[in-house]
């Protein structure tokens, strides 16, 4: 560990010393490490998952036992925080044991644990802000401290407002759902505020200490802008998409803790140095209170997961998520109450006052003070405990990182097979392993595994998914209607369930029944999309137009609202678009079918499938024709036809060039050009036999022959290709 700065005028500003300080405990470093992240995340996924989870036994997890080291390991803390060291403590254990039997508690525990986490990193760099500025000798007014603390909020309620906009794409995560024009206004102006108050406090900091000082300062300070404001002001302003609530899980709580190492670790040393000198000699010794804090970390981590997976047969990654976002929140509570300057002794100790600190112990504690005391003491039995205790844990910890790496490995039938031989009470490891097997034709063994999943967390969607589409692909109709059957008994509120059991009602021919499941999961979840198309599609299927065209519009809309990720391909999109549109023609909503149809169109354009667009052209056309409007029909009909020469599919080019020739001969147009489309059509249907034309098309070919005469038809047909370009660029 790097040895801290000696108290002297020169180096009083720093705690280990400039570059460390400025690099870990100021957020020197985040730029790069966030820019890394952003960039390779999407491409190394897996790679910097098994990185995290590896930084987490040495940063993120010891972080968490600094804070439970700090409020027990002395009488009187503990005695002084005792309303947190015992009641919310308690508090906390109970949530954590119910939360394992009520599993409908963990999405509300964790979207408080992922939208708090902010606020907690928020108040440590406040706090750090602050302690660098008075060491630097500042002595902010009362109004300066509440601009520099206002500005720290604001850019908290940035990424607030960011997380929670719009309708949750993450099960675990409860978004408010915030319109996102109005999400967006606020956080403009939220931003305006960050850089007025910003521009002030620091100014008026800066005529106290000047500018040279207050480079951890302003460090800290551009760290909690890289932290929170740049990322929302790049998703506003340039529409990057940023996981916001998965934002404070990754590198950012990696700096965050790695942040707080370094400062609690500053405190500790001169905590030990102080009681030295006042209860006699005690040595500080950095790599036993470093080794402490990873023990500590991974029995807070680890072990529980394990253990109810095992003993009580539950999800061991819910479990895991349970204990993350459970010990995360009494970290936040506990972290609140025993850091504040205003505390004489941590002043004392973090600013270099000269105040005597006071070592009196207190008598409180009682037995579990006594334990710790005993645990911690010379005692052989006490020293083989902690020895055996940190061999288990670290044993413990390398199993879990062995485990976690194997079940990473959705490619490697064997690494999974692996991973779940030490722990089969995982239920996305089952998913994963199930979706493997079936992947390499080990049917039965596929089917356990998803059945496997399902009994150890009933309530997640995904095995069953995959257990109903195996069942299905087997023709097992009955059995995959009754396994949705009675997943409705424990989850009747699940829309995914209604929606599958639609399908299943259609397939045994019950129409109505499949309705009414669509309808019921659209009341549960209005933004059900799959419910949306299938109801859309039934409705067209049984002839009713209008309240197709609805339920398209509405599958639609929902589509626009999620991130491209997450939407079907763009052919598929546009496909609905053109059934849409036609409903509408249908339903005699000429108006609107028309711009579904321009629609259809230019994403078809946007998207490169110049088969979709020239598809959407040629039905405009034909609405377009029915509705007089010849001029415009005739211009799509154009341009359809000279896509299909790129797109080069003779059997849709054939059905064209004849959609083609009928409207100028209906239209009154020239006779030979409708006559000089008909013979192409013809022409491309003999060359392919797949290519069905119409019934009429020989009929309708004949009618104009006549009409023309055979001299002159027969003139087309030995010099077709001028008479088709004529066609082409034809203008009344």
């Amino acid at each position: 560990m790097t040895k801290p700065a000696q108290n002297t005028n020169e180096q009083s500003l720093w705690i280990y010393g400039p570059w460390f300080d400025l690099i870990v405990g100021c957020g020197a470093w985040s730029a790069p490490l966030l820019l890394i992240s952003f960039l390779l995340l999407s491409s190394s996924a897996r790679l910097w998952a098994v990185v995290f989870y590896v930084l987490a036994v040495f940063f993120n997890y010891p972080h968490y036992m600094a804070t439970i080291y700090r409020a027990y390991h002395r009488a009187e803390d503990f005695e002084k925080y005792r309303i947190f060291t015992v009641h919310i403590t308690a508090l906390v254990v109970l949530t954590l044991f119910l939360s394992h039997f009520w599993m409908g508690l963990l999405p509300w525990i964790f979207t408080i644990y992922l939208t708090w986490s902010p606020w907690h990193y928020s108040g440590q760099n406040y706090g750090l802000f602050m302690m660098f500025a008075r060491r630097a000798g500042a002595n902010p007014s009362q109004g300066v401290r509440r601009a520099l603390y206002g500005a720290f909020i604001v850019s908290y309620l940035v990424l607030f407002l960011g997380m929670h906009t719009g309708p949750s794409t993450d099960a675990l995560f409860l978004s408010l759902g915030i319109p996102a024009v109005v999400s967006r206004a606020e956080q403009i102006i939220l931003l305006i505020a960050f850089v007025v108050l910003s521009v002030y406090g620091l100014a008026r900091l800066a005529q106290q200490t000047g500018w040279r000082k207050l480079v951890p300062s302003v460090t800290l300070f551009s760290s909690q802008f890289l932290w929170f404001v740049l990322p929302s002001a790049l998703v506003i302003f340039r529409k990057l998409e940023i996981p916001q609530s998965r934002y404070s899980t990754g590198v950012l709580a990696l700096m965050h803790s790695a942040q707080y190492l370094w400062i609690t670790s500053y405190y500790a040393r001169r905590e030990s140095a102080s009681e030295s000198t006042e209860r006699g000699p005690r040595n500080w010794r950095p790599m036993a209170y470093f080794g402490v804090l990873v023990l500590g970390g991974i029995a807070l981590f680890i072990p529980g997961p394990w253990l109810a997976s095992r003993a009580f047969h539950h999800d061991f990654t819910a479990s895991f998520l349970i204990f993350t976002a459970l010990i995360n929140i009494h970290h936040f509570i506990l972290d609140g109450a025993i850091w504040k300057l205003r505390d004489g002794r941590i002043a004392s100790l973090l600013l270099n006052s000269r105040d005597r600190i006071s070592g009196a112990a207190s008598r409180a504690g009682g037995r579990f003070i006594s334990a710790c005391r005993w645990l911690v003491g010379p005692a052989a039995a006490a020293r083989s405990l902690r020895i055996s205790a940190a061999v288990l844990l670290l044993a413990w910890g390398s199993v879990d990182q062995v485990r976690y790496y194997l079940a990473l490995h959705s490619e490697n039938l064997s690494d999974l097979q692996r991973a779940a031989r030490l722990d089969s009470f995982d239920g996305p490891l089952e998913t994963r392993l199930g979706q493997k097997e079936m992947a390499d034709g080990e049917q039965h063994a596929a089917e356990v595994a998803f059945r496997r999943a399902m009994q150890v967390n009933p309530s997640d969607p995904l095995p069953r998914q995959e257990l109903v589409k195996f069942l299905l692909s087997q023709k097992r109709y009955d059995e995959a209607l009754s396994l949705i059957e009675v997943s409705l008994r424990y989850a009747p509120k699940d829309a995914n369930l209604f929606v599958d059991h639609g399908l299943l009602e259609l397939q045994f021919g019950n129409a109505e029944r499949a309705i009414q499941d669509w309808n019921r999961a659209l009341d549960l979840n209005p933004q059900e999309s799959l419910a949306e198309l299938y109801l859309g599609q039934e409705f067209d299927k049984e002839g009713k137009p209008q309240p197709a065209a609805v339920h398209y519009e509405r599958f639609l809309r929902i589509m626009a609202q999620q991130p491209p990720q997450n939407r079907p391909a763009p052919d598929l999109i546009i496909g609905i678009v053109l059934r849409m549109a036609d409903c509408q023609a249908r339903s005699s909503q000429a108006d609107v079918a028309v711009k579904s149809f321009e629609l259809a169109t230019k994403l078809a354009g946007q998207t490169g499938t110049a088969k979709l667009e020239s598809l959407a052209e040629v039905n405009e056309a034909q609405l377009q024709s029915s509705n007089g409007k010849l001029d415009e029909a005739l211009q799509l009909y154009q341009h359809a036809l000279q896509l299909d020469d790129k797109v080069g599919d003779n059997s849709a080019t054939a059905l064209d060039w004849f959609s083609f020739g009928q409207f100028l001969d209906k239209a009154g147009f020239p006779q030979r050009l409708a006559y000089a489309c008909m013979t192409k059509s013809e022409s491309l249907g003999h060359s392919e036999q797949k290519i069905a034309l119409p019934a009429t098309a020989a009929a309708a070919q004949k009618q104009i022959e006549q009409r023309l005469g055979e001299k002159e038809a027969r003139a087309i047909r030995d010099n077709l290709e001028p008479v088709l370009y004529e066609a082409l660029t034809f203008r009344r």
